[in-house]
C-alpha cells in the first residue's frame, strides 16, 4: 500500500440526528479509520452541507457535491456525474461507498459495502423508483466493483450467487454496536418505564417500520399473548413509520389490545439503550436482514433477545437467541411466553455476554481497512 492515500468516501447518509443503520456504519468505521490513519487523506462526499460533527480531523477534507441525493433520479445524477467528475479530477486512489452505491464505470479503484439483498427478494419493502433503481443498478454495481465488504457470511453468499460473483472477491466485516448499549441500573430501569410505560413492563420492537420487519404477525401474536392474561404487559414500538398500510394497518385496527401498544417513533441512541435494558425481551420477527444490529445492542444492552431463524440472524445471534418462524403467528406468541421466565432469560443474557464479544465498530474498522488493502493491492 502506498505511504499517503487520497480516499474518497461516500458521505452522503452522514445526517445530524437522522442515522439509519447504514449511517451508523459509515460514521462508525469512518471515524476509526480516519484517526488510525493520519497519513492518509480522507475526502467525505456529502451531498448537502456536512455537519461539522463529521469531520473528525485534519486529514478529513469534507466535499459538498450536488444535487441532493433522495430519489433514484438524484441519485444516478450525484454518482454518475458529480462523484465520477471527482474522482477523475481530483487524483483519487480510491472510492470507498458505506451505501453500495457508485458510478457504473468508476475512474478508480473501489470498494462498495453492499449490506444485503432484501430488495432483490421481495417486493413492497420500498417505494417502487427505490426498488426498481436498486435492482437495476446494484447487480452493476457489485459487477464493477474492485471487492465488495459486506456485513455477514449469508450476505456474502447472497451477494455470490445472485450476482455471480467470484466468493473470493467479497469480505466480510461484520457491524457493530454504539457504545452506548449496556446494562443499566435497577433505579435506571424503573425511571425508564414510569418516562415511557407509566412503570409497566415492556416487550421492545426497534426498527425503522417496513414490510420485511414484519410488525405485523408480531402484532398479532402480543395480541394473542394477552389473551385471557392479566399481566400488565406492554409492547413499545421504537422507529419511524416508513411503511404503515395494508396488512400492517388492518394487524393494528384489528387488536383487541391496540392500548396497550406504544408507538413512540425514533429515539437517539442514549434513549434506546436505555428503553433495551428496561424491556423484558427484544422481539425481532424480520423476515429478512444482512445482519440485525438490534439484536446485537439488546446483548450489550443484556436484553434477552427472540428473533426469526431466517437469513443472517442465526449466525449474528449464535446461541444467545430465542429463534421463532417469523411466519408463524402462535410461535412467536408462544415464545414471547416462554422467555418471560426469569431463569431463561438470564441464561440467554449470559450467553449473550459471549456472543456480543465476536463484534465492536473498532472490528468492523479493521475488517474494513484490510478490505481497502486488498483493494488497493489488487488494482
Amino acid at each position: 500500500m502506498p505511504d499517503s492515500m487520497r480516499i474518497a468516501v461516500n458521505t452522503r447518509l452522514l445526517l445530524p440526528n437522522r442515522l439509519d443503520g447504514i449511517g451508523w456504519f459509515t460514521a462508525e468505521t469512518a471515524k476509526r479509520m480516519v484517526l488510525a490513519h493520519p497519513e492518509h487523506q480522507f475526502f467525505f462526499l456529502f451531498d448537502r452541507k456536512p455537519s461539522q460533527q463529521f469531520i473528525i480531523a485534519n486529514n478529513v477534507t469534507p466535499v459538498t457535491l450536488c444535487p441532493q441525493a433522495r430519489h433514484p433520479v438524484l441519485w444516478y445524477i450525484f454518482f454518475e456525474i458529480s462523484v465520477q467528475q471527482f474522482l477523475k479530477h481530483n487524483k483519487i486512489d480510491l472510492y470507498l461507498s458505506p451505501d453500495g452505491m457508485m458510478p457504473l464505470h468508476p475512474a478508480v479503484p473501489t470498494l462498495t459495502v453492499i449490506h444485503d439483498l432484501n430488495f432483490e427478494h421481495a417486493t413492497g419493502n420500498l417505494r417502487k423508483s427505490h426498488q426498481r433503481y436498486m435492482a437495476h443498478y446494484f447487480p452493476h454495481f457489485a459487477q464493477n466493483a474492485t471487492r465488495i465488504a459486506t456485513v455477514s457470511e449469508y450476505s456474502k453468499q447472497d451477494i455470490a450467487q445472485t450476482y455471480g460473483i467470484a466468493p473470493s472477491k467479497i469480505d466480510v466485516v461484520y457491524d457493530g454496536a454504539h457504545n452506548n448499549y449496556r446494562p443499566h441500573t435497577d433505579d435506571e430501569k424503573i425511571a425508564t418505564r414510569l418516562r415511557f410505560t407509566d412503570g409497566k413492563p415492556y416487550i421492545i420492537f426497534i426498527s425503522t417500520i417496513l414490510k420485511r420487519k414484519n410488525l405485523t404477525n408480531l402484532l398479532k401474536a402480543f395480541d394473542q399473548v394477552k389473551q385471557g392474561n392479566t399481566s400488565e404487559l406492554k409492547l413499545l414500538v421504537v422507529g419511524s413509520r416508513t411503511w404503515w398500510q395494508d396488512e400492517l394497518a388492518e394487524a393494528y385496527n384489528q387488536m383487541q389490545h391496540q392500548a396497550d401498544v406504544l408507538m413512540i417513533g425514533r429515539a437517539e441512541p442514549d434513549d434506546l439503550s436505555a428503553l433495551l435494558s428496561a424491556a423484558e425481551m427484544l422481539v425481532y420477527p424480520s423476515f429478512f436482514e444482512g445482519f440485525g444490529i438490534p439484536i446485537l445492542e439488546a446483548m450489550y444492552a443484556e436484553t434477552p433477545v427472540i428473533a426469526s431463524q431466517t437469513t443472517s440472524m442465526p449466525e449474528v445471534g449464535g446461541d444467545a437467541v430465542l429463534y421463532i418462524d417469523p411466519h408463524n403467528v402462535d410461535d412467536i406468541a408462544q415464545a414471547i411466553v416462554r422467555l418471560q421466565d426469569k431463569s431463561l432469560q438470564q441464561e440467554f443474557i449470559k450467553k449473550g455476554r459471549i456472543q456480543r464479544t465476536k463484534y465492536s465498530w473498532d472490528i468492523t474498522a479493521n475488517l474494513l481497512w484490510e478490505s481497502i488493502e486488498r483493494t488497493i493491492h489488487q488494482k
